[in-house]
């Protein structure tokens, strides 16, 4: 499949969702809630960015009709809020990459980077003696948007290999899902688990399970997470195996015990490396455009081309969807403002804008129109002024597209849309 063709599959994918409910028998709740808790485990685990291909950034459609972005990383792990990626990351611009923004608090020419070696060396003097193979490191010099650093290895202190894994990186408060035991271990293959606040504020989670909840095998996984006040996530996860997956168990149990996990995350010495991270969510309160919903509709109407009508509307301030209807026909149109006059280092990088229109004004232009009409009916347009404000519209319809890519252009492109603070 194509780049374009695999683009067009997933924004009408992300288009075409209800976001109806349904329910599950009472039998089902117990698998699904062992399953939510494992796979939300994997996920703060493995922090990633949502798979891109060609720069084109997965959108998803909740159940009110907004359209949600998520950006890529510049190769690194990362991740942002619902509705508050940049919006440029549309990815109309194929074959691009950016890093995900960087926030304007720790923007700073001291900030110190960070080498994976010295990521690898940390923790390597953190663990108690024994044999380390296969050693790895990532740091925050790769680039100005690191948002992760990393250390892996294969531990043996005489009773086995052991894989151990560490993973350090920085949120903004109120942009993480602090993790949590499971309510109920037994469902999950839990040993033992608990979560506390330390005296500093940090929330710390200790847990000894398996890699597989459903018995396949009984490899184990122990691991600790610490979440300090600062914004830090240190997590370190280890195996009584070599590998955390399809390696038969090389020793009883993973070598290193809770208290000593604790020891690792709760080490002052990861300090240098918090500095050197940048969060890994843009600061949605400073891009905030300061507009209602019915501001976004007050200025979408008055933009409207003669017969289209706004017969509905639902979203929130960070943005909108409206259902329009147009000479008997029906479709949505979704609007996100975003102004990052206020947060000027969390604007996208120029990758997203190497292949845009440049206006007399100095806006940059990006549109998205499929070659022939499809069953979305989906057209995007996308314009950055110089000021920092962006307008980003996508509609769908379930036939021709309801808007013009001209209408569209116009629109976005309207010095009528103005942050309100």
């Amino acid at each position: 499949m194509s780049e374009p063709d695999k683009f067009e599959d997933d924004l009408l994918y992300a288009l075409t969702r209800t976001g109806e409910g349904f329910r599950t028998e009472q039998a089902e709740q117990a698998g699904l809630v062992a399953d939510g808790y494992r796979l939300g485990r994997r996920r703060w685990r493995r922090r990633s960015a949502a798979a891109v291909v060609g720069g084109a950034a997965a959108l998803a459609l909740v159940g009110t009709g907004t359209v949600y972005l998520v950006s890529p990383g510049a190769g690194d792990a990362g991740t942002v809020s619902a509705a508050s990626a940049p919006a440029s990351s549309v990815g109309i611009t194929a074959g691009s990459s950016a890093g995900a923004a960087t926030p304007t608090v720790l923007q700073s020419a001291a900030r110190a980077a960070v080498s994976g070696d010295e990521v690898l060396a940390t923790f390597r003097a953190l663990l108690p003696k024994g044999e380390i193979t296969e050693a790895t490191g990532q740091g925050t010099d790769g680039g100005p948007k690191a948002t992760q650093a990393l250390a892996n290895l294969v531990f043996d202190d005489g009773q086995g290999k052991s894989l151990i894994q560490f993973s350090i990186s920085k949120h903004r408060p109120g942009q993480v899902q602090l993790p949590s035991c499971p309510p109920d271990p037994t469902l999950v293959r839990v040993d033992a688990c608990t979560d506390t606040v330390l005296p500093d504020g940090s929330k710390l989670l200790l847990q000894q399970g398996y890699e597989y909840s459903d018995s396949r095998a009984d490899t184990k996984e122990w691991f600790a997470v610490l979440n300090g006040p600062d914004g830090r996530s240190v997590a370190v996860h280890e195996w009584n195996a070599p590998k955390e997956k399809g390696a038969p168990d090389s020793r009883p149990n993973p070598p290193l015990t809770l208290d000593q996990l604790k020891a690792v995350v709760t080490d002052k010495s990861w300090d240098r490396i918090v500095k050197a991270l940048r969060f890994d969510g843009i600061d949605t309160e400073a891009i905030d455009p300061g507009l209602s919903p019915a501001d976004y509709e007050t200025v979408l109407t008055g933009l409207l081309p003669s017969g289209a009508t706004v017969t509905g509307r639902t979203g929130q301030d960070t943005g909108v969807a409206f259902e329009l209807a147009r000479a008997g026909r029906a479709g949505t149109v979704s609007v996100l403002v975003k102004n990052w006059a206020k947060a000027p280092d969390d604007r996208p990088a120029p990758q997203w804008y190497q292949d845009a229109e440049i206006l007399p004004d100095g806006t940059k232009l990006l549109t998205h129109a499929p070659a022939a009409p499809t069953l979305s009916g989906k057209l995007i347009a996308d314009a950055t002024r110089p000021d920092g404000l962006e307008v980003l519209v996508v509609t769908a319809s379930n036939g021709d597209p309801l808007l013009t890519a001209a209408e569209l252009r116009t629109i976005v492109t309207s010095p009528a849309w103005k942050a309100g603070k």
